[in-house]
């Protein structure tokens, strides 16, 4: 090889001539010497690519909300579709009012009672938030298969003296088929 120089055994600097002619120019590979640099550079490197990421991350979830702090029908839907009036009426007439908890609530912390009363599934369906009236901090809890509740001081209440929920949260039959409840009236605060 004309006009090599060698940097150290197996590792050649220079110009070098291949089996047809060909002239090329050969560097040697970084080496990392110092076992500190050999244990920094690739941490380093990992912490780059796991930033990168993490930057990449943020700008798509940037670009999808459009920098929009108000929530979306997607993230957290108007309406609840139960299902049939006729099924749901069957399950509160045997088991007792049903309970949903946090539904589709943008906060996730309030639960959902759907009562119903009478004969007639397409009418007098009620809604209720499962705690008493003016004690939104006390859960209540049902005893199953019944339309009586217990509440945090260990009182037993009837589905009647739960609270009402905010306007606008109403129970919807729609085509005398299908119950959906309305969540639109759903704030953060209770009135």
């Amino acid at each position: 090889m004309r006009g090599a120089t060698r940097d150290g055994p197996g590792h050649t600097v220079g110009v070098t001539e291949t089996s047809d002619n060909r002239v090329r120019r050969t560097t040697p590979p970084v080496k990392l010497r110092s076992p500190l640099r050999r244990a920094v550079v690739p941490v380093l490197g990992g912490i780059g690519v796991l930033v990168a990421i993490g930057l990449f991350t943020w700008g798509v979830a940037a670009y999808i909300s459009r920098g929009g702090a108000e929530t979306t029908e997607r993230l957290a839907p108007t309406t609840f579709t139960v299902g049939s009036v006729q099924n749901a009426a069957g399950i509160v007439e045997e088991d007792g009012p049903i309970l949903f908890p946090g539904l589709n609530t943008t906060s996730g912390e309030r639960t959902i009672v759907l009562d119903h009363q009478g004969d007639d599934p397409t009418r007098n369906w009620r809604i209720y938030y499962a705690h008493p009236v003016g004690r939104p901090d006390c859960a209540v809890e049902q005893v199953i298969g019944t339309r009586t509740f217990v509440d945090c001081d260990g009182a037993t209440i009837d589905v009647s003296d739960l609270s009402p929920p905010d306007a606008g949260v109403n129970p919807v039959v729609e085509n005398q088929r299908t119950l959906i409840i309305d969540l639109r009236g759903v704030s953060g605060t209770e009135s």
